[in-house]
Order: C-alpha cells, then sequence, then structure tokens
C-alpha cells in the first residue's frame, strides 16, 4: 500500500467530504500517519471511514468523526487540551500537532502504554497520558478545549467546569439508534452554550451510562 496517497485519499475524499473544511485540520490528518496508530493486523483498514477495534470494547473514531472534532475544537498553538479516552493515541496525535500540549486519560493502563509508543514512535512529546476514570474525577486545571472521545448517557456538567473562560467541549450525548454530538462552550463562570453539530453514533465511555455525580 502506498500509505501516502492512501492517507491523502482518506482526508480528500471523506474527512473533506463530511464538511471538514478547516486547513490545519486537514493538514494535521495528512501529517500524522494513522497508519502507526492502529493495532497489529489492521493497518489496511487504517484509512477506512470505519471503527477499528482496539480492545475492551472499545473503538478508534472514523476518520470523519476525528475531522470533526478537530474542526469543532479549533485549537491552537497556545491551547491547552483535556482528551477523555485515550484509545491508541491517534487523536492526541492530532490535538498534539495543534496545540500547546495535550492530557490524555484514560482508564486502561494497557492503552496508555500503547499510546506513549506511538505517540513517541511517532516524535510527539508535548502529551501527559494519565490512568484516570473521567466518570469520576478531572485534572484539576482547566482546559482550553476538551475532547472526549466515548460518548455519554447523560450530559455532564463537570465537563464544563473543566474549561476555561470560553473554552470548547466536544461530546456525544445518548442513547442508540440516535446520538447527538454537541459543542459546548464556557460563557461564565455557571453558564454555557450547547450546539448540536450532528447526529451519529459512538461507543460509550467506560462507566458513560451511568448518570452524572454531579447536577447543576
Amino acid at each position: 500500500m502506498n500509505t501516502d496517497f492512501a492517507r491523502q485519499q482518506m482526508v480528500e475524499q471523506q474527512v473533506r467530504a463530511w464538511d471538514v473544511l478547516d486547513a490545519d485540520t486537514l493538514n494535521v490528518l495528512k501529517e500524522v500517519p494513522r497508519e502507526q496508530f492502529v493495532p497489529a493486523g489492521f493497518e489496511d483498514l487504517a484509512f477506512a471511514d470505519t471503527e477499528i477495534p482496539i480492545g475492551h470494547g472499545q473503538a478508534m473514531m472514523t476518520p470523519t468523526l476525528e475531522g470533526r472534532v478537530l474542526q469543532a475544537l479549533e485549537p491552537d498553538s497556545a491551547a491547552s487540551v483535556l482528551e477523555i479516552g485515550t484509545g491508541s493515541g491517534f487523536l492526541a496525535a492530532c490535538l498534539a500537532r495543534l496545540a500547546s500540549r495535550v492530557t490524555s486519560v484514560d482508564i486502561h493502563q494497557d492503552f496508555l502504554k500503547t499510546a506513549a509508543v506511538n505517540l513517541a514512535d511517532s516524535g510527539i512529546n508535548n502529551v501527559e497520558l494519565v490512568k484516570m476514570d473521567a466518570t469520576q474525577q478531572l485534572p484539576e486545571e482547566q482546559f482550553d478545549a476538551i475532547a472526549v472521545t466515548g460518548s455519554i448517557q447523560n450530559f455532564d456538567p463537570r465537563f464544563v467546569m473543566a474549561l476555561k473562560p470560553e473554552g470548547r467541549l466536544f461530546v456525544v450525548v445518548g442513547e442508540p439508534p440516535v446520538m447527538e454530538a454537541r459543542l459546548v462552550r464556557r460563557t461564565s463562570e455557571s453558564e454555557w452554550q450547547t450546539t448540536t453539530l450532528f447526529e451519529t453514533r459512538l461507543r460509550p465511555l467506560v462507566n458513560g451510562s451511568m448518570p452524572p455525580q454531579f447536577l447543576f
């Protein structure tokens, strides 16, 4: 397989076709070697618009959904980003190319170990990997952007509280067959604005179907 050509085709024929037009997003998806982040034996599917299983009932998001996440969050070179759900580390790698630094948390230690290797092999050194159940706790600092890579049954306001003022959150909320991909912007200490971007289906976070622990 000509991986460079396949990656370019993925971006131009799949991602761009799903209304991902932001130049920075398209460029980073062309540059980060997705084939290095898929599990062994799945290299031929690295550029297909399909979920790729990575273990524990979890999967890499499709390239089109990854593109929509990156475009919605608009991370810039000064941004601090929190990723909830590390998986193979691919989205963290893309975020790290666009932002100043990324903190990525996952409940599965083996995911974190694999992601660390994948990130190092790709020359990315501005991602901090942390073992954490985000349905129970979050890092103490606040972030400019947060990406939740698994769905949650009920919206959890704690994610908004982890944003800096004007920070942006991407999250998928609901239950099959229809879930909402939402962009949430924090507008004040206790207020936020929510925009529904599109309908989708996304595998849940571990414990993502549990009711939020804090209600406002």
